[in-house]
Protein backbone atom coordinates (compact mmCIF):
# COMPACT_ATOMS: atom_id res chain seq x y z
CA UNK A 1 0.00 0.00 0.00
CA UNK A 2 1.52 3.32 -1.07
CA UNK A 3 1.39 6.55 0.86
CA UNK A 4 -1.35 8.06 -1.32
CA UNK A 5 -3.71 5.13 -0.73
CA UNK A 6 -2.99 5.21 3.00
CA UNK A 7 -3.67 8.94 3.12
CA UNK A 8 -6.98 8.48 1.29
CA UNK A 9 -7.94 5.67 3.64
CA UNK A 10 -7.21 7.77 6.71
CA UNK A 11 -9.12 10.72 5.23
CA UNK A 12 -12.12 8.50 4.53
CA UNK A 13 -11.97 7.08 8.04
CA UNK A 14 -11.81 10.61 9.45
CA UNK A 15 -14.91 11.78 7.58
CA UNK A 16 -16.82 8.62 8.52
CA UNK A 17 -15.98 9.28 12.16
CA UNK A 18 -17.17 12.88 11.90
CA UNK A 19 -20.43 11.78 10.28
CA UNK A 20 -20.91 9.12 12.96
CA UNK A 21 -20.44 11.71 15.70
CA UNK A 22 -22.49 14.58 14.31
CA UNK A 23 -25.21 12.94 12.23
CA UNK A 24 -27.48 12.33 15.26
CA UNK A 25 -27.12 15.99 16.25
CA UNK A 26 -27.94 17.08 12.72
CA UNK A 27 -31.09 14.92 12.72
CA UNK A 28 -32.24 16.44 16.02
CA UNK A 29 -31.65 19.96 14.71
CA UNK A 30 -33.45 19.19 11.44
CA UNK A 31 -36.56 17.80 13.12
CA UNK A 32 -36.73 20.78 15.48
CA UNK A 33 -37.96 22.76 12.45
CA UNK A 34 -40.58 20.15 11.60
CA UNK A 35 -44.00 21.57 10.80
CA UNK A 36 -45.68 18.31 11.80
CA UNK A 37 -46.55 17.19 15.31
CA UNK A 38 -44.70 13.95 14.64
CA UNK A 39 -41.04 13.61 15.54
CA UNK A 40 -40.54 10.78 13.03
CA UNK A 41 -41.91 12.33 9.83
CA UNK A 42 -40.74 15.57 8.22
CA UNK A 43 -43.56 17.43 6.45
CA UNK A 44 -42.12 20.94 6.19
CA UNK A 45 -40.16 23.67 7.90
CA UNK A 46 -41.61 25.78 10.69
CA UNK A 47 -40.52 27.78 13.76
CA UNK A 48 -43.68 26.92 15.67
CA UNK A 49 -41.86 24.79 18.24
CA UNK A 50 -39.43 27.58 19.09
CA UNK A 51 -42.34 30.00 19.56
CA UNK A 52 -44.04 27.40 21.72
CA UNK A 53 -40.96 27.15 23.91
CA UNK A 54 -41.09 30.84 24.74
CA UNK A 55 -44.65 30.47 26.01
CA UNK A 56 -44.00 27.36 28.10
CA UNK A 57 -43.53 28.45 31.72
CA UNK A 58 -42.14 25.08 32.80
CA UNK A 59 -39.41 25.18 30.17
CA UNK A 60 -38.55 28.79 30.95
CA UNK A 61 -38.33 27.95 34.65
CA UNK A 62 -36.13 24.93 33.92
CA UNK A 63 -33.94 27.08 31.67
CA UNK A 64 -33.55 29.72 34.38
CA UNK A 65 -32.68 27.08 36.96
CA UNK A 66 -30.11 25.60 34.59
CA UNK A 67 -28.39 28.96 34.06
CA UNK A 68 -28.46 29.89 37.75
CA UNK A 69 -27.09 26.49 38.73
CA UNK A 70 -24.37 26.50 36.09
CA UNK A 71 -23.15 30.07 36.69
CA UNK A 72 -23.14 30.00 40.51
CA UNK A 73 -21.61 26.53 40.80
CA UNK A 74 -18.95 27.34 38.18
CA UNK A 75 -17.92 30.56 39.94
CA UNK A 76 -17.67 28.83 43.33
CA UNK A 77 -15.81 25.85 41.87
CA UNK A 78 -13.45 28.22 40.04
CA UNK A 79 -12.53 30.04 43.26
CA UNK A 80 -12.02 26.90 45.36
CA UNK A 81 -10.40 24.86 42.59
CA UNK A 82 -7.96 27.66 41.80
CA UNK A 83 -6.73 27.72 45.40
CA UNK A 84 -6.43 23.92 45.47
CA UNK A 85 -4.53 23.90 42.18
CA UNK A 86 -2.09 26.51 43.46
CA UNK A 87 -1.66 24.58 46.71
CA UNK A 88 -0.89 21.42 44.75
CA UNK A 89 1.75 23.35 42.81
CA UNK A 90 3.35 24.90 45.89
CA UNK A 91 3.65 21.51 47.59
CA UNK A 92 4.31 19.42 44.48
CA UNK A 93 7.64 18.17 45.83
CA UNK A 94 6.03 16.57 48.87
CA UNK A 95 4.44 13.14 48.96
CA UNK A 96 0.81 14.04 48.23
CA UNK A 97 -0.43 10.78 46.76
CA UNK A 98 -3.48 10.78 49.01
CA UNK A 99 -4.39 14.29 47.86
CA UNK A 100 -4.14 13.30 44.20
CA UNK A 101 -6.45 10.36 44.90
CA UNK A 102 -8.98 12.65 46.56
CA UNK A 103 -8.84 15.02 43.58
CA UNK A 104 -9.31 12.29 40.98
CA UNK A 105 -11.96 10.33 42.90
CA UNK A 106 -14.96 12.55 41.96
CA UNK A 107 -13.85 12.39 38.31
CA UNK A 108 -13.65 8.60 38.03
CA UNK A 109 -16.55 7.87 40.39
CA UNK A 110 -19.74 6.87 38.51
CA UNK A 111 -22.38 9.61 38.49
CA UNK A 112 -25.04 7.28 39.84
CA UNK A 113 -22.94 6.49 42.92
CA UNK A 114 -22.02 10.13 43.41
CA UNK A 115 -25.63 11.26 43.06
CA UNK A 116 -27.00 8.69 45.49
CA UNK A 117 -24.28 9.58 48.02
CA UNK A 118 -25.10 13.27 47.76
CA UNK A 119 -28.82 12.58 48.12
CA UNK A 120 -28.32 10.39 51.20
CA UNK A 121 -26.10 13.03 52.80
CA UNK A 122 -28.52 15.91 52.20
CA UNK A 123 -31.50 13.89 53.42
CA UNK A 124 -29.74 12.95 56.66
CA UNK A 125 -28.38 16.47 57.14
CA UNK A 126 -31.85 17.97 56.66
CA UNK A 127 -33.38 15.44 59.07
CA UNK A 128 -30.87 16.29 61.80
CA UNK A 129 -30.57 20.08 61.35
CA UNK A 130 -33.55 21.19 59.28
CA UNK A 131 -31.26 22.81 56.71
CA UNK A 132 -30.41 21.93 53.09
CA UNK A 133 -33.78 20.74 51.96
CA UNK A 134 -33.47 19.26 48.44
CA UNK A 135 -33.62 22.10 45.95
CA UNK A 136 -31.44 24.52 44.03
CA UNK A 137 -29.05 25.01 46.97
CA UNK A 138 -28.29 21.31 47.32
CA UNK A 139 -27.85 21.07 43.55
CA UNK A 140 -25.31 23.91 43.60
CA UNK A 141 -23.33 22.20 46.38
CA UNK A 142 -23.43 18.87 44.55
CA UNK A 143 -22.27 20.43 41.27
CA UNK A 144 -19.45 22.29 42.97
CA UNK A 145 -18.14 19.02 44.44
CA UNK A 146 -17.63 17.40 41.03
CA UNK A 147 -16.50 20.61 39.29
CA UNK A 148 -13.67 21.43 41.71
CA UNK A 149 -11.37 18.56 40.63
CA UNK A 150 -11.51 19.64 36.98
CA UNK A 151 -10.69 23.24 37.88
CA UNK A 152 -7.89 22.23 40.24
CA UNK A 153 -6.21 19.99 37.67
CA UNK A 154 -6.44 22.62 34.90
CA UNK A 155 -4.98 25.35 37.12
CA UNK A 156 -2.30 22.98 38.45
CA UNK A 157 -1.23 22.04 34.92
CA UNK A 158 -0.93 25.73 34.06
CA UNK A 159 1.25 26.45 37.08
CA UNK A 160 3.48 23.45 36.32
CA UNK A 161 4.11 24.85 32.84
CA UNK A 162 5.44 28.14 34.24
CA UNK A 163 9.08 28.92 34.89
CA UNK A 164 9.60 28.68 38.70
CA UNK A 165 12.06 31.58 38.57
CA UNK A 166 9.20 33.93 37.69
CA UNK A 167 7.88 33.62 41.24
CA UNK A 168 11.32 34.38 42.64
CA UNK A 169 11.66 37.34 40.29
CA UNK A 170 8.38 38.80 41.56
CA UNK A 171 9.66 38.51 45.13
CA UNK A 172 13.01 40.10 44.21
CA UNK A 173 11.12 43.07 42.76
CA UNK A 174 9.53 43.59 46.20
CA UNK A 175 6.04 42.67 45.09
CA UNK A 176 3.75 42.00 48.02
CA UNK A 177 1.70 38.77 48.08
CA UNK A 178 -1.40 40.67 46.98
CA UNK A 179 0.44 42.34 44.09
CA UNK A 180 1.94 39.01 43.03
CA UNK A 181 -1.54 37.54 42.84
CA UNK A 182 -3.16 40.51 41.06
CA UNK A 183 -0.37 41.53 38.67
CA UNK A 184 1.41 38.23 38.03
CA UNK A 185 -0.48 35.06 38.91
CA UNK A 186 -4.00 35.93 37.76
CA UNK A 187 -2.95 37.37 34.36
CA UNK A 188 -0.64 34.41 33.80
CA UNK A 189 -3.22 31.73 34.50
CA UNK A 190 -6.08 33.66 32.91
CA UNK A 191 -6.44 31.22 29.97
CA UNK A 192 -6.61 28.30 32.41
CA UNK A 193 -9.25 30.09 34.48
CA UNK A 194 -11.39 30.80 31.43
CA UNK A 195 -11.06 27.21 30.22
CA UNK A 196 -11.89 25.87 33.67
CA UNK A 197 -14.97 28.07 33.93
CA UNK A 198 -16.33 27.03 30.54
CA UNK A 199 -15.64 23.37 31.31
CA UNK A 200 -17.43 23.65 34.67
CA UNK A 201 -20.32 25.47 33.03
CA UNK A 202 -20.65 22.80 30.35
CA UNK A 203 -20.49 19.97 32.89
CA UNK A 204 -23.21 21.62 34.96
CA UNK A 205 -25.55 22.23 32.03
CA UNK A 206 -25.01 18.70 30.74
CA UNK A 207 -25.43 16.91 34.08
CA UNK A 208 -28.58 14.90 34.68
CA UNK A 209 -27.88 12.09 37.15
CA UNK A 210 -26.48 14.15 40.03
CA UNK A 211 -29.02 16.92 39.43
CA UNK A 212 -31.86 14.40 39.45
CA UNK A 213 -30.89 12.93 42.84
CA UNK A 214 -30.30 16.29 44.55
CA UNK A 215 -33.12 18.38 43.05
CA UNK A 216 -36.39 19.45 44.62
CA UNK A 217 -39.92 19.85 43.25
CA UNK A 218 -39.30 23.45 42.11
CA UNK A 219 -35.68 23.12 40.92
CA UNK A 220 -35.95 21.08 37.73
CA UNK A 221 -33.30 21.82 35.11
CA UNK A 222 -33.52 21.35 31.36
CA UNK A 223 -32.03 17.82 31.39
CA UNK A 224 -34.52 16.80 34.09
CA UNK A 225 -37.40 18.38 32.17
CA UNK A 226 -36.34 16.64 28.95
CA UNK A 227 -36.13 13.30 30.75
CA UNK A 228 -39.63 13.75 32.11
CA UNK A 229 -40.99 14.87 28.74
CA UNK A 230 -39.56 12.02 26.66
CA UNK A 231 -41.39 9.48 28.79
CA UNK A 232 -44.47 10.63 26.90
CA UNK A 233 -42.66 10.35 23.58
CA UNK A 234 -40.12 12.45 21.70
CA UNK A 235 -41.74 15.57 20.25
CA UNK A 236 -40.38 18.36 18.02
CA UNK A 237 -40.47 20.58 21.10
CA UNK A 238 -37.82 18.38 22.74
CA UNK A 239 -35.78 18.59 19.55
CA UNK A 240 -36.01 22.38 19.71
CA UNK A 241 -34.72 22.40 23.29
CA UNK A 242 -31.84 20.11 22.33
CA UNK A 243 -31.02 22.33 19.34
CA UNK A 244 -30.80 25.42 21.53
CA UNK A 245 -28.51 23.60 23.95
CA UNK A 246 -26.31 22.42 21.07
CA UNK A 247 -26.15 25.98 19.74
CA UNK A 248 -25.21 27.39 23.15
CA UNK A 249 -22.37 24.88 23.57
CA UNK A 250 -21.19 25.51 20.00
CA UNK A 251 -21.10 29.28 20.58
CA UNK A 252 -19.12 28.80 23.80
CA UNK A 253 -16.62 26.63 21.91
CA UNK A 254 -16.30 29.21 19.11
CA UNK A 255 -15.72 32.07 21.56
CA UNK A 256 -13.12 30.02 23.41
CA UNK A 257 -11.33 29.19 20.14
CA UNK A 258 -11.40 32.84 19.05
CA UNK A 259 -9.97 33.94 22.41
CA UNK A 260 -7.15 31.39 22.23
CA UNK A 261 -6.29 32.37 18.64
CA UNK A 262 -6.26 36.07 19.47
CA UNK A 263 -4.03 35.42 22.45
CA UNK A 264 -1.70 33.28 20.31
Amino acid sequence: MNKRAMRRGLTTFWWLTVVFLYLPLAVVMLFSFNASNSAARMTGFSLRWYHQLLGNEQIMSAFANTLILAVISSVIALAIGCMIGYGMYRHRHRKLGWLIILIYLPIVLPDIVFGISEMAFFVQFHRLTGFLQPGLTTMIIAHVTFQIPFVALIVYSRFVGLDPTLFEAAKDLYASPVKRVVHFMLPTIKPALISAFFLSFTLSVDDFVISFFTSGPESATLPIYIWGAIKKGISPEINAIATLMIGAVALAAVFSLMFNRRRA
